[in-house]
C-alpha cells in the first residue's frame, strides 16, 4: 500500500474510532477517506475529527439537501521526481 493509502487508513481509523462509518478509496493521484456526518455532534467531537483530518493534504465537508453530510480528506502520492511528472496531458 502507497504512504498516501497508510496515511489515509490512519485517518479513517480515527475517525471509526469516533463511531463515524468511513471508507477509503485509491485514486491515481491521491487516496481518499470519507466519513458521513450527522448532524448532532458535539464541539469536543469536531474537535477529534478536526485532529484527524489534519493529517491530509486537504479536507472538507460536503453537505445537501439529497443526503447526509460527509467528511472527506485527500492525502496525495508522492510525486516522481524525474521523468514524466505532469503525465502526457501536460507535455508541452
Amino acid at each position: 500500500m502507497p504512504a498516501s493509502g497508510v496515511r489515509a487508513e490512519a485517518i479513517a481509523a480515527r475517525l471509526s474510532a469516533l463511531g463515524f462509518l468511513t471508507r477509503v478509496e485509491e485514486h491515481p493521484r491521491h487516496t481518499t477517506a470519507a466519513a458521513e456526518m450527522p448532524d448532532d455532534i458535539s464541539a469536543e467531537t469536531w474537535r477529534e475529527v478536526l485532529d484527524a483530518v489534519s493529517a491530509a493534504d486537504q479536507f472538507g465537508l460536503l453537505a445537501t439537501s439529497l443526503n447526509a453530510r460527509t467528511l472527506w480528506a485527500v492525502v496525495r502520492k508522492a510525486v516522481p521526481t524525474t521523468g514524466d511528472v505532469g503525465g502526457p496531458s501536460h507535455q508541452r
